[in-house]
């Protein structure tokens, strides 16, 4: 499972409509599975089979309510996040979204991908004209509650029970950005 980072170091990232190409199914599944097994998130504590986390990815951007995100380093995804946009009925919350799922693969990590994503989340959620951005992140993220603060994300509130990690409770935090 362990893949060899690309010499050089071109960045991108965008916004992912639908999948062209079944190698970028297989990476953003293999950077996942490898991100949940380093300890990172999207609720799973286990990660599912490499189909299950493929078909999941092919369903994303199949709901109206999300936008998926991807970072890449020389064409290869490494990275992801999503927008969840608030349900329709949701007048009173209809100007903000959410941050979920933000990850890069263990083996990308340090490059500066992370911020790419964001960044890019950041500038679509603008583009789709909400003024919030909200996310919340387990406290155990130590290097993600970082990039947040150091992107300007006002760290709000800690809900002391947020995630159940191999039989102990962890805290987790909630952050939101004004976008301007």
């Amino acid at each position: 499972m362990k893949r060899t980072m690309p010499s050089s170091a071109n960045m991108t990232a965008e916004v992912i409509g639908s999948f062209s190409d079944e190698n970028d199914i297989h990476a953003l599944a293999e950077a996942a599975t490898a991100a949940v097994l380093d300890g990172g998130g999207f609720g799973w504590i286990k990660p599912p089979t490499a189909l299950a986390v493929g078909q999941y990815y092919r369903g994303v951007p199949l709901v109206p309510e999300l936008e998926l995100i991807v970072g890449r380093i020389d064409g290869i995804i490494y990275g992801a996040a999503q927008l969840q946009k608030p349900s329709r009925n949701n007048e009173a919350q209809a100007f903000a979204v959410q941050l979920i799922h933000h990850f890069v693969a263990p083996y990308a990590r340090g490059h500066g991908l992370a911020r790419l994503i964001l960044q890019k989340a950041e500038e679509r959620a603008k583009s789709l004209g909400f003024h919030i951005l909200n996310l919340d992140v387990r406290a155990s993220q130590v290097g993600a509650m970082s990039l947040y603060e150091a992107e300007g994300f006002v760290h709000w509130g800690t809900h002391p029970a947020y995630a159940r990690i191999k039989g102990q409770v962890t805290a987790g935090q909630f952050y939101y950005k004004v976008l301007k």
